[in-house]
């Protein structure tokens, strides 16, 4: 995966524009991958959905809280990718209070399947989901990556660590040392 570009995908997301008014204001915005990735080195992490225990307990919540320790090693942004809606994303992102990390929609997956990383959760009652990893992506191109292990559809377990923000976090000053 290191050096190869991210796909070129059209997200649909929605953003607040208080323009709409009423109970909801929000509108579609058409967001481009190269609206988050290029010129910027940034961190991309995905899991299998929102709400779930491990990606609401752990990995969204320890992003959010070392964001500033991964701006210390030259990290412009971090994004949470999953196969979710704008919808479910945005409640997710509301529910976890989120200042620092943005949530990006991969509704139909089509940027999780063209990185490789769509499995079945059938055995959940998910469907098509993200396999858990992580990346650092800079201006586009994958320059670190985090997979976690077992791959597979329908897995029984679900691998936490090689993507976790601490791992990620120690590979950055590691780097940093070395340089």
């Amino acid at each position: 995966m290191v050096g190869r570009k991210v796909p070129s995908v059209t997200f649909r997301t929605r953003v607040r524009d208080e323009a709409v008014g009423g109970p909801n204001p929000y509108r579609w915005q058409d967001v481009t991958s190269a609206d988050y990735f290029a010129g910027k080195r940034v961190i991309l992490f995905s899991l299998p959905g929102a709400f779930t225990p491990t990606c609401s307990t752990y990995q969204l919540p320890d992003f959010e809280k070392l964001a500033g320790e991964f701006n210390a090693q030259g990290i412009d942004a971090i994004y949470c990718i999953s196969v979710n809606d704008a919808f479910v994303m945005n409640a997710w992102g509301k529910s976890q209070n989120l200042q620092n990390v943005q949530l990006i929609p991969d509704g139909s997956g089509e940027f999780t399947r063209k990185m490789g990383m769509l499995v079945a959760k059938d055995n959940l009652g998910f469907g098509m989901r993200s396999w858990r990893y992580a990346a650092i992506i800079n201006d586009g191109a994958v320059e670190q990556w985090f997979e976690e292990e077992g791959y597979s559809d329908n897995c029984d377990s679900d691998p936490y660590g090689v993507s976790s923000p601490q791992n990620i976090l120690e590979a950055l000053k590691s780097e940093k040392l070395a340089a």
